[in-house]
C-alpha cells in the first residue's frame, strides 16, 4: 500500500514527461495549436505532482529530479520545437539564403536554457516561496501561445523571425537572471501578508482577462493563447516592476 502511495505523485510526473512528448510531436508535425494544449495539460500535471506529494507525506529526492527531467521536455524542448517549426516556415531575405535553412535550429537555444535555469533551480535554496529568474511553465506557456496567437504577424512583418530571435535570446537570459519574480504560492491566505496583495491582484486580473474573452468571443476555444500570452507578459512586467521599486 505504501509503495502505491509513493508512487502517485511520480506517476503524475510521468504524465507531464507525457505530455511534453506529445506537445513536442505535435509541434514537429505543424499542428501547434494540439502542441500547446499539451503544453497547457503537462503544466497541470506539473502543478499537481507536488501538491499531491505534499498532500501525502510522500515527498522524494528521486520525485525532485524526474520532476525536473519532465519539466525539460515539457517546458524546454516543446516550446523549442514549437519555434522551431515556426522559424522553418517563414520568409527570409535574399541575403540569408545560405543560411536560412539554420536559422530556426537557434529555438532550441530556450531548451538548453530551460535545461540549465531547471538546474540552478534544484540547487538554489532561495527559491522556496518565489522565483529567481523566469520559471520554466512560465517560459513555455509564453512562446506556445505567442506562437499559436500571433503566427500571421510574425509571418506578415518584413522582419518576423528577427522579433522572434530577439525574444528568444531576451527570454533565455530571464530564464537564468537574478530577477526576482512572485510564485503563487501562499503560506498563509490573508490578504495583508506580505506580498499576498500582488498575487491576488495577478489572479484576478488573470480571471478578469479570461473572462472578458469568453464574453465577448465567439469561440471560447480559439484564440485564448492570445490571453495567456498577455498574461505571461504581465506576469514578467510586474515581477520587474516590483523589483525596480525594491531598489528605491
Amino acid at each position: 500500500m505504501m509503495n502505491i502511495k509513493n508512487s502517485i505523485p511520480n506517476t503524475i510526473t510521468c504524465c507531464n514527461l507525457m505530455s511534453g512528448c506529445i506537445a513536442t510531436m505535435f509541434a514537429f508535425m505543424g499542428r501547434l495549436e494540439m502542441a500547446l494544449l499539451f503544453i497547457i495539460i503537462g503544466a497541470m500535471f506539473d502543478f499537481c505532482d507536488g501538491l499531491t506529494a505534499r498532500a501525502l507525506g510522500v515527498s522524494s529526492p528521486i520525485g525532485k529530479e524526474l520532476d525536473s527531467l519532465a519539466d525539460v521536455i515539457t517546458f524546454g524542448f516543446a516550446p523549442a520545437a514549437i519555434v522551431y517549426y515556426q522559424l522553418s516556415v517563414m520568409d527570409y531575405p535574399a541575403a540569408l539564403s545560405g543560411v536560412m535553412t539554420l536559422i530556426p535550429f537557434l529555438s532550441f537555444i530556450i531548451a538548453a536554457f530551460s535545461a540549465l535555469r531547471l538546474a540552478k533551480f534544484n540547487l538554489d535554496t532561495r527559491q522556496t516561496t518565489s522565483f529567481i529568474g523566469l520559471p520554466t511553465p512560465a517560459n513555455a506557456l509564453f512562446w506556445s501561445s505567442l506562437i499559436v496567437g500571433y503566427a500571421q504577424f510574425f509571418e506578415n512583418a518584413r522582419y518576423g523571425f528577427v522579433y522572434i530571435l530577439v525574444l528568444v535570446f531576451l527570454t533565455s537570459y530571464l530564464l537564468i537572471s537574478e530577477l526576482p519574480m512572485f510564485a503563487l504560492k501562499f503560506k498563509h491566505w490573508g490578504i495583508n501578508e506580505p506580498g499576498n496583495l500582488v498575487k491576488y491582484g495577478f489572479v484576478a486580473f488573470s480571471l478578469s482577462a479570461i473572462i472578458v474573452y469568453v464574453i465577448v468571443s465567439d469561440n471560447i476555444i480559439l484564440g485564448i493563447e492570445s490571453v495567456i500570452a498577455i498574461i505571461i507578459l504581465s506576469y514578467i512586467l510586474v515581477s520587474v516592476i516590483m523589483w525596480c521599486t525594491s531598489k528605491h
